[in-house]
């Protein structure tokens, strides 16, 4: 996923599916631990729901 892409994920996550700054910082950091794709993280830390994921997924699809 290229920067620009990134950055448009993020601003996505907040400003669509109203995910806070403070949880997006979460799940970068544990990336840096454990490597993996943002979304994923997100979910695996209760930071979305499975719908939210699905969401981000057809998002990522259409990027």
């Amino acid at each position: 996923m290229g920067p620009s892409t990134y950055a448009r994920l993020i601003r996505f996550l907040q400003e669509e599916l109203a995910i806070s700054a403070s949880s997006i910082a979460i799940a970068l950091r544990h990336s840096e631990q454990d490597p993996g794709p943002l979304p994923m993280i997100l979910w695996q830390y209760g930071l979305v729901t499975l719908e939210q994921l699905e969401r981000i997924y057809d998002w990522l699809e259409n990027a």
